[in-house]
C-alpha cells in the first residue's frame, strides 16, 4: 500500500516522537545526520574552479539511503524535517539529490519544538529548501576543510604527527593562550582599604561598618602601609558626622529567556554541567521524552538559537500560569518583550523554553533522569521568571564625614521578591549590602568611631576562563555561533591543547606552541577580528546579501599566501619549535631539545637518528590540579605524566606516595555499573582503558574514550582513533560510526556521524 507521505528527520529519537502523533498516514524515518560530505582521503575542494565541493556519499550510509529511497518511491509526498538550522538545511538539500524520484514533491518542514501543534502547523505551511542557508553551510564547510587539511600537515612536520588546526577552534585556543600569558606576566600591586566600625552615641548597640570611599572628593589611593596609617591616624583624630542619608527603591528586572550561550553559561555555573553535557541533555529534552499519560513528547523548543524572542502564545501561557500560581502581584501589566540584540542574531528561532509551561518540573520528576530534570528545571524557571515582575529592594546609603574623608555604608533589604521567587541567575549575584539593615541615623548626627581596620590587598591577575566565561567571551567577540560553542570547547580539550585545572581552562605547553606557530605564520586567518568578520560574512550569505564563492575567495587569497610562505620555511619552524634546554644528553653530550609526544612534552637528543636518547621533561609544569582528593590522606591529587603516561599523584609526596589511575571523564557503559573508565597498562606497558571497578567489572577498550555521544546510535561516548588515511577522528565502538574532529564548525552540537567501518 502506498504511503501518503514520508517525513525524514535526523535522529531516530525524533522519528520515534513524531511517529507517536502523526498517525498511520505518515511514515517517519531518520537519516542519522548527514548523508553526504567532503571525502576524507583528499581535500575535496576544487580550488581552481570556484571552490566546488566534491561531495561523496558518506561511507556506511548505504543501508540508510537504500531504505530512504525505497520509502520515497512509495510516497506521494516527501517532507524533509532535519533540524531548523544551516546544517539541517544542507542535509535536506543532499537528501533531494540522493533520493531521486522526480515525480515526488519535496517540501521542507520548519518546526522549533516537537509537539503535535507545532508539527501540524509546519505541515500546513511547508516551504522549499532555502539555498541561501545551504550556501552558508557550504561556505563554512569549505573554509574549514581548506584550513584543516592544509594547515594540519604543517603542524605534523614541525611539532608532531596527528595534530590538527581549525579555523574557529584555533582562534578560541589563542584567546585562552593569551589569557594564560597575561596571568604569567602579571605583577601584583599593593593597595590598602580601611573599614571603620561606627556607633550611635545615643544607642551603643546600634553599630554598623563603613568603608573609606573618598578623600578630598577623590577615590582613595592607598598604595602602602604608611599611606594607610596616615589615614588611620587622621580618622582617630577626627569626629565622625553623618554627611548624608540616601534612601531609594531599587528594581532588578529578570533576565531574558535562555539562548544557547546563556543556557550553557548558567548550566555550568549552577549545575556544573559542561557545555557538551548541557547540549546533549537539551537535545534529549527537545527530541522527546516519554511522559506518563502523554506518550513521547518534546519538552523544550530548539536549543540552538541566539534569539531571545518568544512566541506570543507561549508568553500568554506563562502569564496565565503566573496569575494562577503566584497571584496578580507577580504579573506585569503587559507582556515582557525581549528584542533581538544585534543584526547578526538569527531571529527565526525562538528562545529556549518549555513547550508547555503546565509541565512543571515537579510533574515530570518520575519521567526524567536526574540530569534531565535539573536542566529542564533551569529552563522552565528562567522562562517563567522572564515574564514576572522585577524584584524590589529598599536601599539605604549612609555617608559619614571625618574631616575631608567619607566612610560609606550600604544596606539593602528585599521588599518584594518578584521574579526571584522562581529564578535567581548565577550572574545576578547579590545586591550590595543585601540583608544588611543600617541603624536609623540623621544627617548631621555625630557618631563614635569604635574601631578602624586597615587591610592590605594585592591586585589579582585576570582569572583563567571557565567553559562559561570562554563562551561569553567568544560570543562577545563574534566568534562562533550557538551551534558551535560546545564543539569549540570539546575539540580543544580533546586535542590536549587545553586541560581543565580545577574547572578552569589552562593552555598546555602543546597548545601554546601550536598557537605561536599558527599566529606567527597565519596572522590574518587566526586573528580574532578576522574570524568574527567571517562569521558575519556567513550570516550575509544566509540572508542573501553576499555570494558564497566570493566570501570563500576573499578568505582563501590571504590564507593561500600565508600557507606558501610557511611551507617554504618548514625546516626553520621545526627548529624554532624544538627549544634547546640546558640538559646535556648523557649519551653524546649535545644539549637536549624539547619535543612533543602523545604523552606530552619530553626532552630528546637533537642527534637523532644517530642518538635516540630521550628523557621525561621534569618540573612542576607536568602537574595539573584536579578536583580529586587522595583516598589515603585527603590531600589534593594532581595529574602527572610519567614513563607510562598520565596518572594521579598525591600532592603530599613524599610523606604520602599514593597514586591512582587517570580518569578520562567517561562512565563505564556496562549496565548497572557506576564505575569510571581509567587509563591502565598491560604487563607489556601497552595502554588500554578499563573500569575502575575491576575485578567487579571487566569492561575494557584499547582506544581512548572521548565523552562525545554518538549521533547515530546515542551511545554515551566514542573513541579517539588516528590513521594516516583518515587522520584523527572519533569512532563509535557500538555502531561503528565515525565522527570527524576536523569538521569543527559543524552547526550541530556534536560531530555528525560521518561513516561506518574501522
Amino acid at each position: 500500500m502506498a504511503q501518503q507521505a514520508l517525513v525524514i528527520v535526523e535522529s531516530p529519537t525524533k522519528a520515534k516522537t513524531l511517529t507517536k502523533f502523526l498517525g498511520r498516514n505518515y511514515s517517519v524515518l531518520a537519516s542519522g545526520g548527514h548523508i553526504m560530505d567532503l571525502p576524507k582521503s583528499k581535500l575535496g575542494v576544487d580550488v581552481e574552479h570556484d571552490f566546488t565541493p566534491q561531495y561523496t556519499t558518506i561511507r556506511g550510509k548505504g543501508p540508510t539511503l537504500k531504505e530512504l529511497r525505497a520509502a520515497a518511491r512509495r510516497a506521494k509526498q516527501v517532507y524533509l524535517a532535519p533540524d531548523p538550522d544551516r546544517e539541517g538545511e544542507a542535509i535536506a538539500w543532499h537528501l533531494t539529490q540522493q533520493l531521486g524520484n522526480g515525480s515526488v514533491d519535496y517540501k521542507r518542514l520548519d518546526f522549533y519544538e516537537i509537539t503535535r501543534k507545532a508539527v501540524e502547523k509546519a505541515l500546513a505551511e511547508p516551504r522549499t529548501i532555502n539555498m541561501n542557508m545551504v550556501n552558508a553551510q557550504q561556505a563554512r564547510r569549505v573554509m574549514d576543510r581548506l584550513v584543516g587539511y592544509q594547515v594540519s600537515p604543517l603542524l605534523w612536520r614541525t611539532i608532531r604527527y596527528g595534530l590538527s588546526a581549525g579555523r574557529v577552534q584555533s582562534v578560541a585556543l589563542r584567546v585562552i593562550v593569551e589569557r594564560e600569558r597575561e596571568i604569567a606576566a602579571f605583577v601584583p600591586v599593593e593597595y590598602w582599604s580601611i573599614l571603620g566600625l561606627l556607633e550611635k552615641l545615643s544607642d551603643p548597640a546600634a553599630q554598623f561598618e563603613a568603608k573609606l570611599a573618598k578623600i578630598a572628593g577623590q577615590p582613595p589611593d592607598l598604595k602602602t602601609e604608611l599611606d594607610a596609617q596616615r589615614v588611620v591616624d587622621a580618622l582617630k583624630a577626627g569626629q565622625p558626622v553623618v554627611h548624608s542619608v540616601t534612601r531609594q527603591e531599587k528594581r532588578r528586572s529578570p533576565k531574558p529567556p535562555f539562548k544557547t550561550s546563556t543556557l550553557q553559561q548558567d548550566s555550568y555555573q549552577q549545575l556544573r554541567f559542561s557545555s557538551k553535557k548541557t547540549m546533549m541533555i537539551a537535545q534529549e529534552l527537545y527530541e522527546g521524552v516519554d511522559v506518563p499519560g502523554e506518550g513521547t513528547v518534546g519538552l523544550i523548543s530548539y536549543m540552538r538559537t541566539d534569539s531571545t524572542r518568544l512566541a506570543a502564545e507561549a508568553v500568554e501561557e506563562a502569564r496565565g500560569f503566573i496569575r494562577t500560581q503566584y497571584g496578580e502581584q507577580y504579573l506585569p501589566a503587559d507582556p515582557v518583550i525581549y528584542d533581538k540584540k544585534s543584526a547578526t542574531t538569527q531571529d527565526a528561532h525562538e528562545a529556549i523554553r518549555p513547550t508547555a509551561v503546565a509541565r512543571t518540573p515537579a510533574s515530570l520528576r518520575s519521567a526524567l533522569s536526574q540530569p534531565q530534570l535539573r536542566l529542564y528545571t533551569l529552563i522552565w524557571n528562567r522562562f517563567v521568571a522572564c515574564q514576572m515582575m522585577p524584584a524590589v529592594y529598599d536601599v539605604t546609603t549612609v555617608d559619614v564625614a571625618v574631616g575631608d574623608m567619607i566612610l560609606r555604608a550600604t544596606g539593602s533589604i528585599p521588599k518584594f521578591d518578584g521574579f526571584r521567587k522562581v529564578y535567581a541567575s548565577a550572574e545576578d549575584g547579590r545586591e550590595e549590602g543585601e540583608g544588611t539593615t543600617l541603624p536609623d541615623v540623621q544627617e548631621g548626627e555625630r557618631l563614635a568611631l569604635r574601631k578602624i581596620t586597615p587591610k592590605q590587598h594585592f591586585t589579582q591577575p585576570p582569572p583563567r576562563f571557565t567553559e562559561a566565561t570562554l563562551i561569553k567571551a567568544l560570543e562577545a567577540a563574534g566568534i562562533g555561533r550557538p551551534s558551535t560553542y560546545a564543539t569549540i570547547v570539546t575539540t580543544i580539550l580533546t586535542r590536549d591543547y587545553v586541560v581543565k585545572d580545577k574547572g578552569a581552562l589552562k593552555a598546555t605547553d602543546l597548545g601554546m606552541t601550536v598557537t605561536d606557530l599558527l599566529v606567527q605564520n597565519f596572522p590574518d586567518i587566526f586573528e580574532v577580528e578576522f574570524t568574527a568578520r567571517m562569521e558575519s560574512d556567513l550570516d550575509k550569505i544566509e540572508t542573501g546579501e553576499d555570494e558564497w564563492v566570493k566570501v570563500v575567495r576573499d578568505f582563501y587569497s590571504p590564507f593561500s599566501a600565508d600557507l606558501d610562505r610557511a611551507a617554504e620555511k618548514a625546516g626553520e619552524l621545526r627548529s624554532a619549535v624544538q627549544q634547546e634546554s640546558e640538559v646535556e644528553c648523557e649519551a653524546c653530550g649535545r644539549k637536549m631539545v624539547k619535543k612533543f609526544g602523545r604523552n606530552g612534552p619530553f626532552l630528546a637528543c637533537p642527534g637523532y637518528p644517530e642518538c635516540r636518547n630521550t628523557k621525561p621533561l621534569g618540573g612542576e609544569q607536568e602537574a595539573i590540579q584536579t578536583d580529586e582528593v587522595c583516598p589515603k590522606c585527603g590531600s589534593p591529587m594532581v595529574v602527572k605524566t610519567g614513563r607510562f603516561g598520565r596518572f594521579l599523584a598525591c600532592t603530599a609526596y613524599p610523606e604520602c606516595k599514593q597514586t591512582a589511575s587517570f580518569k578520562v571523564g567517561v562512565g563505564c557503559p556496562e549496565d548497572g555499573c557506576k564505575g569510571q573508565l581509567v587509563e591502565k597498562r598491560t604487563r607489556r606497558a601497552k595502554m588500554f582503558y578499563g573500569c575502575d571497578r575491576y575485578p567487579e567489572c571487566k569492561f575494557a577498550l584499547w582506544q581512548r574514550p572521548v565523552p562525545t555521544p554518538c549521533r547515530a546510535c546515542s551511545a554515551p561516548f566514542m573513541v579517539y582513533k588516528e590513521t594516516k588515511a583518515a587522520g584523527p577522528h572519533l569512532f563509535c565502538a557500538k555502531c561503528k560510526a565515525v565522527a570527524a574532529i576536523e569538521n569543527e564548525s559543524n552547526d550541530s552540537e556534536m560531530p555528525e556521524a560521518m561513516e561506518s567501518g574501522g
